[in-house]
């Protein structure tokens, strides 16, 4: 039987890659890339045969004329390659996807892809976690920005539901389960139904017909997001990670989408993929690698591992 050998949560940012000489003195971002690197050593040792991301699609690969709630990858997986994050083919694992698809079919309804393009959301976390990018992947992208969102509660069920089906996978493999995303962070993002500005139905008619022409947004979606000021909120950061260290995320699992929003952002429903990765994880030891709330970045950036109990 397979087994899950480590559960890492990581805030992603891909300023990190493209302005990180706007931050290479702050302590904060000091500490963040020395939680990342502190994770990845952590994953290597772990040796994983495959590596589960659980994470988000800034419409780079999804788009308002389709948007499911959760798919999984089960063929190709396409890097999109914004600001230099890996681009093209990644190693995948079609048959452990499969297996994956098979088993959440029982009490989900997930779609999946046969040629899944991924954007930051997923590849992030890998090339700063993996940077050999030479671990088989399976992606798993839950929409997290085009509400109606899949509940906290639903999230938390989804990622058991992981758990179990890696653990009944017959293969023999070791399985690391990686969430990518959150802190808290406000994007100056609109909801697609609520456009107020010349800004928002830029952004909505890129999501919307950025599926073939995503690249020729890019530039102004850049502006729009280096143009907002910070909304950070360090309190409920501390408290979701000392609710994954104590494992018990109920608190957050009971949150709607709105009242995360107003606490932390619309940014922060991102800690769906944490949520889900704990779940997978089941009981396990925690450590909190790194937190700090980088202005530059616009969000509470963490690291944390969770090392299985057995």
């Amino acid at each position: 039987m397979s087994s899950i050998v480590l559960g890492v949560g990581a805030s992603h940012s891909t300023l990190m890659n493209t302005h990180w000489d706007e931050v290479a003195d702050e302590p904060g971002a000091i500490d963040f890339r020395a939680g990342l690197a502190a994770a990845r050593d952590e994953l290597a040792q772990a040796r994983p045969d495959t590596v589960v991301i659980i994470g988000s699609n800034h419409f780079r690969g999804m788009f308002l004329d389709l948007m499911p709630a959760v798919t999984v990858g089960v063929g190709e997986v396409l890097g999109a390659g914004e600001a230099k994050t890996p681009e093209g083919r990644l190693p995948a694992d079609p048959e452990l996807a499969r297996h994956l698809v098979d088993i959440l079919s029982e009490d989900f309804d997930p779609a999946f892809s046969l040629r899944m393009q991924v954007d930051h959301g997923i590849t992030h976390s890998y090339q700063h976690l993996v940077p050999s990018l030479d671990v088989p992947i399976v992606p798993v992208v839950v929409n997290m920005f085009a509400p109606p969102l899949p509940s906290l509660r639903r999230c938390h069920a989804l990622g058991a539901a992981i758990g179990r089906a890696i653990r009944a996978d017959g293969r023999d493999k070791r399985v690391a389960v990686i969430a990518s995303g959150g802190l808290s962070h406000r994007l100056p993002w609109p909801k697609w139904y609520e456009t107020l500005s010349d800004d928002d139905r830029f952004l909505v008619e890129a999501w919307l017909e950025g599926r073939n022409s995503w690249q020729e947004y890019e530039v102004r979606r850049r502006q729009i997001i280096r143009a907002a000021e910070a909304d950070i909120n360090p309190e409920f950061d501390r408290r979701f990670l000392a609710a994954l260290v104590a494992g018990d995320l109920s608190e957050f699992v009971g949150l709607s989408a709105e009242q995360v929003d107003e606490e932390a952002g619309n940014g922060a429903q991102e800690i769906r993929s944490w949520v889900a990765m704990a779940a997978a994880v089941g009981p396990a030891q925690s450590t909190t690698h790194a937190y700090a709330p980088i202005a530059q970045w616009l969000t509470g950036m963490a690291v944390a591992s969770l090392r299985p109990a057995c």
